[in-house]
């Protein structure tokens, strides 16, 4: 059951890792006017200040996410555990 729970974790930090990125992305537009710069999009230029500002907000947020995702598996498997030894 330990193995589901990692499982379940790592699915749940990677849907929320996604989640963040369309967050970051959309508030990104939203605020500059102008799409992220995340390389895919050559025919907008970019300044380096923009991309290094954009690359921090997104590792921040990321960085949130995974001891978020990481702390809350650790609960689940410590609550799991709990539960098996009362039964």
């Amino acid at each position: 059951m330990n193995l589901l729970i990692k499982l379940l974790g790592t699915g749940v930090s990677l849907g929320a890792g996604l989640a963040g990125t369309k967050l970051v992305n959309a508030i990104w537009e939203k605020t500059t006017g102008q799409k992220p710069p995340t390389g895919k999009h050559e025919d907008v230029p970019t300044s380096l200040r923009s991309a290094l500002t954009f690359a921090l907000i997104s590792a921040s947020v990321s960085a949130i996410i995974q001891v978020l995702a990481n702390r809350g598996t650790q609960r689940a498997i410590t609550r799991f555990a709990k539960t098996q030894d009362i039964v």
